[in-house]
């Protein structure tokens, strides 16, 4: 699959009983470092669920395109990256892409 690009990359987590808290403040740190600065990476932002589910987190990253992902993530590229420590934290998560280039929009 090919893509125009941009490409989000969705990390959902369920983290377990109160870790959520923690896991946010690794996003911040950790996970940014994962792909902050890498070639193709255009941001990333990360979030509290606010229906219902404060134990749902989210790590999203922006990237130019799905060749960028892959370049940055290997042949795993579909598969959820945790950084030592993160299995403790969480009860379920899942990784997902979406091609954006048919509804991306940004004002100036």
């Amino acid at each position: 699959m090919t893509t125009e690009g941009p490409v989000l990359r969705v990390f959902e987590v369920r983290a377990k009983q109160g870790c959520a808290d923690t896991l946010l403040k690794n996003f911040a740190t950790r996970s940014a470092d994962v792909v902050r600065g890498k070639p193709g990476n255009n941001g990333y932002f990360f979030g509290r669920c606010v229906q219902g589910g404060d134990n749902v987190v989210l790590f999203v990253s922006v990237w130019q395109d799905l060749e960028a992902v892959k370049a940055r993530f290997g042949d795993d590229w579909q598969v959820s990256y945790m950084p030592d420590g993160y299995e403790d934290l969480i009860d379920e998560c899942s990784v997902r892409h979406f091609d954006m280039s048919s509804g991306w929009h940004v004002q100036g």
